[in-house]
């Protein structure tokens, strides 16, 4: 059975996007649009892996990841977190940078606009 991925990002063509890679990686796609959504679905659908964007409307990308580490049964899915903030702000963020911020670090840390080699690389480093 496919290793299934949960893409949690409120811009549609991102989800497009990151499914496209990680289905021709060959494991099983979920979407999730918003925080709240992508919560929802981890409990629904015990996803392998966790895609989850930062930036979001109502619950973002840290508040989510939050309240993963806090829930016995999310907090070992692995969680790869995209970001367009460098390309925003000018201000990067790396995975060690979130563990001093949030006290838990993610799996991996890619910057939008995303390259896909390095998707690949982090997807399958998790589930290959």
């Amino acid at each position: 059975m496919a290793k299934k991925v949960l893409i949690v990002d409120d811009e549609p063509d991102a989800v497009d996007f990151s499914k496209e890679i990680v289905e021709g990686e060959g494991y099983t796609v979920v979407t999730a649009s918003d925080g709240g959504k992508g919560l929802a679905a981890m409990r629904r659908e015990n996803p392998d892996l966790v895609i989850l964007d930062v930036q979001m409307p109502d619950m973002d990308g840290f508040e989510v990841f939050q309240e993963m580490k806090k829930d016995e049964s999310l907090k070992t899915i692995p969680v790869v977190m995209l970001t367009g903030i460098r390309e925003k702000v000018g201000i990067g963020f790396s995975a060690d940078e979130m563990k001093d911020y949030m006290g838990e670090r993610p799996t991996d840390y890619i910057e939008k606009p995303i390259d896909p080699a390095k998707l690949r690389e982090a997807i399958n480093k998790v589930l290959g």
